[in-house]
């Protein structure tokens, strides 16, 4: 009985399949192709896919609300920088002038003086006109329009480079967003003889009335092109013949000891703060630094870029 009870249980027992070990229950077939878990940003219906969606949903708006102000004029506001932008001759199409806004000011007849000069209407509006124009900001009476700016494209400084019959200096801007920033490379790059300017598409500034009022008039001499993406216009500029040469505070060459910028150069400058971006910093040929005190951190970028377009300069004497 012993005996038969035995080959029973080995026969009820071998046709019967059994878990491999380490499937984790499942049979081999059933793990084929499966691969590494995904992270969580890339698992459907996790959180972490749904707040990394809505991050992109948000930057995505951002960059087209910014884009879409870009491509509206712009009302300039207030007493001082409305005459100081008439001064700079920033274009424009228009003066406000709130009804009653204390036309004895001097400023407020200075702007009236000089936008007749140019030609430009001047249009009298109401207070709660203004007000509603001007989103309720401080205004003082007074609003220059200004157009969008007509930004080049990266390839048209090389043109004006080859016309201009002197080795391309180009001024490329990584990821830089405050607009007096912008204003005070223009300026500079207009100073030293440089053929323009670039500034990326997104999260970044544009030429906005802040910063062609800080550049002093010299926009109106310097074209800014837009790029869509800086390191492929960089790349571009390479395939030119043109050296990329970033400027960052822990860069492998001193300035004074660089030895190119008598050749075609695009200097490249980064944003306040985080500097070059990783992908533009891979594109640059050389990286140089300024020498500075250690007591001093870094140097602001409109400032380190004046310092450099005067060294590419004094190379080109």
């Amino acid at each position: 009985m012993a005996g038969n009870s035995q080959r029973r249980g080995r026969s009820s027992g071998a046709g019967k399949k059994t878990a491999s070990a380490g499937t984790g229950g499942k049979n081999r077939r059933s793990l084929v192709g499966r691969g590494a878990t995904p992270p969580a940003e890339a698992r459907h219906g996790h959180p972490a896919q749904r707040k990394a969606q809505a991050e992109v949903r948000r930057r995505t708006e951002r960059d087209r609300s910014r884009q879409r102000a870009e491509e509206t004029p712009e009302l300039l506001l207030g007493r001082n920088p409305v005459v100081e932008a008439l001064r700079a001759e920033i274009p424009a199409t228009a003066l406000y002038v709130v009804t009653d806004a204390g036309r004895s000011d001097e400023r407020i007849t200075e702007a009236l003086t000089l936008a007749a000069d140019r030609g430009l209407p001047l249009l009298e509006v109401g207070k709660a006109e203004f007000d509603r124009m001007s989103n309720h900001a401080l205004h003082q009476g007074i609003g220059l329009q200004v157009p969008p700016y007509d930004y080049a494209h990266p390839d048209d400084l090389l043109d004006l480079a080859r016309n201009s019959g002197r080795a391309p200096l180009i001024v490329a801007m990584d990821g830089v967003t405050d607009p007096r920033n912008l204003g005070a490379v223009v300026r500079s790059a207009a100073a030293f003889d440089a053929h323009g300017v670039v500034v990326p598409q997104r999260r970044a500034v544009g030429m906005t009335a802040s910063a062609w009022r800080t550049s002093a008039g010299a926009a109106a001499r310097l074209r800014v092109a837009r790029a869509v993406n800086l390191a492929r216009a960089l790349a571009s500029y390479q395939d030119a013949g043109l050296q990329t040469v970033g400027l960052a505070g822990d860069g492998d060459v001193d300035l004074h000891d660089y030895d190119g910028f008598a050749d075609p150069v695009a200097l490249v400058v980064g944003a306040e703060g985080t500097g070059l971006s990783r992908l533009v910093r891979e594109r640059c040929d050389v990286v140089v630094r300024i020498p500075i005190t250690r007591d001093t951190e870094s140097l602001n970028v409109s400032v380190a870029a004046g310092i450099a377009l005067y060294a590419a300069a004094a190379a080109r004497r």
